[in-house]
């Protein structure tokens, strides 16, 4: 199938009343799907044989053909990666620039594992599958081909408009880290690899957009308990297993203070007006109104989907222990993940643990790697009036919500440095079907005309 035939075909399924106002960007659609394609096909995944450079390469080349200065785009390695930051400059040099943040890396994954190479993009029943389909290769492309149209259509931002990739967003995240210092001036950063829309899923049309403006901070905690040991004959009171199990259960069993901000009231205000379950409708409105609610902290805490929403989580992910099965245990050590709340650190969610430990022999250290506190985003008028008329010019009257992540992203590096970063991808799935990270990953391609047509509305708005 040609990327003309199978454009076509998505479209004609996806076609919908409420998409009435979409137009047709042919040389983009088409450009869109064929980028995507060739990055995924690329390899770019850490360690041996890591091709993210060619990636990087793939994109710079279609922005020059584009009509992108070649000076103005840069790629630079770092250990086994690289990352890219392309810049189109504006007419006013002393505004603040509009950031698009994206990557080019993607998780391993083994071909005897999936239905098909995961390297090798196919098209088939209106979706693109292939490692990075969903996370984000095809976002990605579709930002750039949406740029290029811009060019074609001769917009001139005022504000500049910087494109940049990091290449081990899914790993280390020290191109992250860099590419946040080096763009730290920016204006707002709009982080095409968070937030999205969903499907319905028995009907298929769009049922909501979120944007991300948060997201918890990542955190590992290490504890540790030694003890000389000795015979497993001759047990001793004190026992390095026993002591750090007991002190597991006392974490286990410990809540942290639900809490709200701005951005989280407004999303359980919004996202309860959209729910189909009664109860926890009112739980999520009772909790918006009161965040020491204890009947709607009770059933918010005891759903999966949504106790991580209402303040900071740790758990057990990782317990080791002893030396020999004859042999009393000289050492026994844990893993503590926490995905804590914007506004409180590492070290005070670790404080807080070792109070309810309860042990002063348990020896607790920090052993975060890739992460850094970050505050929520303010809710910029700016930014969400622009964004709701550019989702609400291809979907009418869509409901759009604010949210907090609670995996980790590019933006907490921009947060961090006070620069505020929105997840903000057009892209919409089923819940079903979001398989990224997963086997199979796939994403409709039907997103494609609308995805450019809110691009074309969004980025002018936020860099005239």
């Amino acid at each position: 199938m040609t990327i003309k035939t199978a454009l076509l075909a998505a479209l004609a399924l996806s076609a919908t009343p409420a998409a009435a106002k979409i137009v047709p960007h042919p040389e983009a659609e088409a450009q869109t799907l064929d980028l995507a394609q060739k990055a995924i096909a690329i390899r770019s995944v850490a360690g041996e044989g890591n091709k993210t450079g060619d990636v990087a390469a793939l994109f710079r080349d279609a922005l020059v053909k584009g009509g992108f200065d070649g000076q103005e785009i840069t790629i630079t390695p770092l250990h086994d990666t690289a990352y890219l930051i392309g810049t189109w400059k504006g007419t006013d040099p002393a505004l603040k620039p509009l950031v698009l943040s994206g990557h080019m890396d993607v998780v391993e994954a083994r071909r005897a594992d999936w239905q098909r190479d995961p390297f090798v993009p196919v098209v088939e029943n209106g979706y693109l599958y292939g490692r990075g389909a969903t996370d984000m290769k095809f976002d990605g492309a579709l930002a750039i081909a949406s740029l290029i149209e811009l060019k074609r259509e001769d917009y001139q931002p005022r504000r500049s408009i910087v494109i940049e990739f990091s290449g081990d967003e899914e790993t280390t995240m020290h191109t992250s880290a860099v590419i946040a210092e080096k763009l730290k001036n920016a204006d707002l950063v709009l982080n095409i690899d968070g937030g999205g829309g969903t499907l319905d899923e028995k009907t298929g049309l769009p049922r909501q957009m979120s944007w991300q403006g948060a997201e918890k901070t990542y955190a590992d905690f290490e504890l540790t308990v030694t003890n000389p040991g000795g015979h497993s004959s001759a047990p001793r009171p004190v026992n390095a297993i026993n002591q750090l199990a007991a002190a597991l259960l006392r974490i286990g069993q410990h809540r942290f203070t639900p809490e709200l901000s701005p951005l989280t009231k407004a999303y359980f205000e919004q996202a309860a007006k959209l729910e189909t379950a009664p109860a926890r409708a009112a739980a999520m409105r009772a909790f918006a109104a009161n965040p020491a609610d204890e009947a709607a902290i009770k059933a918010l805490t005891a759903d999966p989907a949504m106790v991580g929403k209402i303040g900071t989580t740790c758990v057990v992910t990782m317990v080791n222990g002893g030396h020999a099965l004859n042999a009393l245990p000289q050492r026994a050590t844990a893993n503590i993940n926490c995905r804590i709340f914007p506004g409180h650190s590492p070290a005070s969610i670790m404080a807080e643990l070792q109070t309810v430990a309860a042990d002063p022999a348990i020896a607790f250290k920090d052993v975060t790697e890739g992460s850094v506190p970050s505050p929520s985003s303010p809710m910029r008028a700016d930014f969400t009036k622009a964004l709701e008329k550019a989702i609400h010019g291809v979907y009418p009257a869509l409901p759009v919500i604010p949210s907090m992540a609670s995996g980790a992203s590019d933006s907490m590096f921009y947060r961090a440095l006070g620069v505020p970063s929105y997840g903000a991808s057009p892209m919409f799935t089923k819940d079903s079907e979001d398989f990224s990270h997963g086997l199979n990953e796939r994403t409709p391609i039907s997103n494609i005309r609308p995805g450019i047509n809110y691009y074309l509305s969004l980025i002018p708005d936020l860099s005239r």
